[in-house]
Order: C-alpha cells, then sequence, then structure tokens
C-alpha cells in the first residue's frame, strides 16, 4: 500500500491512555521513570514492564490465550527498512460460530513511548479482520494485536521488530505543503471480484496528515514540532459502518489501511477523520471511480 455513527460506543484510546497513565503515575503520553525503554531480546514475551502495564489496563484479569496461527496472525518483518514506515499486517480467519467473530483488534507496540497504537472495531457485516496499516517502531520491540470475540473471548497474537527510532524521525515534505493537503483522501479499489458477486474486494485508504508525534526535532529550528496526529476514523458504504479506529501517534505519516469487506451495491465510500486538534476531515468515493 502506498506510504501515504459507531456500530458500538467505543472505549477511546485517550480513555485507556489515561488509564495506564494513571497506574504508572505519569502525566506524559509517554512512560517514564522504571518503566522506561529497555532493549529487550525477543525471548521472554511477557517479561515486559509496559505489556504488563498495558494488559492490566485494558483487559485487567480476563484470560489471554495465545493465538492459532491459522486463526490469528500479526505480520510483520523481523527487521524493519525504515523504523518510521513498518508494514504490518492483522489477519484472522472467519469462523463458522458467529460468536467467535472478531470484533475488535487492538494494536500494542510494547516499546512505543505510547503502546496503544490502534483499536479497530469491526461491526456486523463491516470490514473483515483483515488489515494492513504502516507504524512507528522506536525501540526493539513486541508488536502484538489483542483480538476480541462478540462472546469476550481474548486471543494474542505478536511479532518481536528490530527497529529504532521511529517516533523521532521527522516528516518528510515542508510544513507548508503539509498543511495544504492535510485531509486530501486517496482510494482505490484493488483488482479482484466484482460488486455483487458476494466477495470481498480489497480497498486502500489514506489521508494527507504529518502525524507528528512530538517526538521529532525541526532541523532548522531545533525545536521539537509539536504532537499532530490522527485519532479517530469511520469508514462507510453508504450508511453502512465498515470499520471504526482510535489510533495514536504510532501510525505512519499520511496514515492509511488496507482492509478487505464484501460491497452491498454500489453505494459511495466515505471517510470521517477527526485529528488530535479537533480538526474534522471527510471524503467520499463514488463506487464507479473505484474501478
Amino acid at each position: 500500500m502506498d506510504r501515504s455513527t459507531p456500530w458500538s460506543p467505543l472505549l477511546r484510546l485517550p480513555t485507556r491512555r489515561r488509564a495506564l497513565q494513571g497506574l504508572l503515575g505519569g502525566g506524559a503520553c509517554w512512560l517514564a521513570g522504571p518503566l522506561q525503554a529497555q532493549r529487550v531480546d525477543g525471548t521472554q514475551p511477557e517479561a515486559s514492564p509496559r505489556w504488563r502495564a498495558v494488559r492490566a489496563s485494558l483487559w485487567g484479569e480476563r484470560p489471554l490465550e495465545a493465538a492459532d496461527p491459522a486463526q490469528l496472525q500479526l505480520v510483520a518483518p523481523a527487521r524493519a527498512a525504515d523504523p518510521a514506515f513498518v508494514p504490518v499486517a492483522l489477519r484472522a480467519r472467519a469462523p463458522a460460530d458467529a460468536g467467535q467473530a472478531l470484533r475488535r483488534l487492538t494494536l500494542v507496540i510494547d516499546q512505543n513511548p505510547s503502546p496503544i497504537a490502534a483499536v479497530f472495531e469491526l461491526p456486523p457485516d463491516g470490514a473483515l479482520p483483515d488489515l494492513e496499516t504502516r507504524v512507528r517502531v522506536d525501540e526493539y520491540s513486541f508488536v502484538r494485536v489483542i483480538g476480541e470475540t462478540a462472546d469476550g473471548r481474548l486471543t494474542m497474537a505478536l511479532r518481536f521488530v528490530k527497529a529504532s527510532g521511529g517516533c523521532s524521525a521527522p516528516a518528510g515534505g515542508e510544513a507548508a505543503a503539509q498543511a495544504a493537503e492535510m485531509g486530501r483522501m486517496r482510494w482505490r479499489l484493488l483488482p479482484g471480484a466484482e460488486a455483487g458477486a458476494g466477495q470481498p474486494v480489497t480497498l486502500d485508504w489514506a489521508v494527507q496528515h504529518p502525524n507528528h508525534s512530538g517526538m521529532a526535532m525541526d532541523p532548522l529550528t531545533r525545536q521539537y514540532t509539536p504532537a499532530h496526529f490522527v485519532r479517530s476514523l469511520r469508514l462507510w458504504q453508504g450508511e453502512r459502518l465498515l470499520l471504526a479506529a482510535d489510533l495514536d501517534f504510532a501510525l505512519s505519516e499520511n496514515p492509511g489501511l488496507r482492509l478487505r469487506f464484501v460491497p452491498r451495491g454500489e453505494a459511495a465510500l466515505r471517510a470521517e477523520v477527526v485529528d488530535s486538534r479537533e480538526r474534522r476531515f471527510t471524503g467520499e468515493a463514488a463506487w464507479a471511480s473505484l474501478r
């Protein structure tokens, strides 16, 4: 993919982050004190203090099982070519039992300054649990996807990724050009099944946004660029919600998604984005224009 009305009430990502900060006793969006980043070697996925804090904050004592790779996978490179644009894919097989269908995917990057990278809500008859995006990875880290089924079961798949410096990498391009293009959306339907055939299609979607982490220094002013990133996303086909997501600055510059869904007719696709400064961007693409 290019570098580039909710189905159910969401537990907003800022709320999740505040809960985590309260647990840690810190007020910044990155973790400090005894849980500062420590280089890990990829052999002990449960040893990370950050992961244990995130797990306790979001799921408490609920059982969390290792996912069967045939049912849920996280695909990512063992060593990233660019720590600011690390491709990740979250893939699951559709079960025969509707109660076991995945309704939420949570992406966690243990060693990132803000570990909860994204929370994807998958409504019934919406996007399939088959998503791809690009993320920033700041330290050698376990990257995890936690799937939650309709009946409340939790499973986890993970991958150890060697990358560093992704969150402090400066955005590309000039600030004025970025501001002028901010909010412009790109849509592309990959070749595949025709509408109405009952088969899933694959959509690439992206929005122009610098997604500043607040940790990158401007090489000219030597000042840190303030955080400014996409916080939430809603995607529809017509009035049918395909996906709702709470996001963090871990998504790369010009954040995008590759998703799969079964189209219902040829209603237009629509997206609504809200960023951390409460700026709202909307975009629409006629179905015929995507072929």
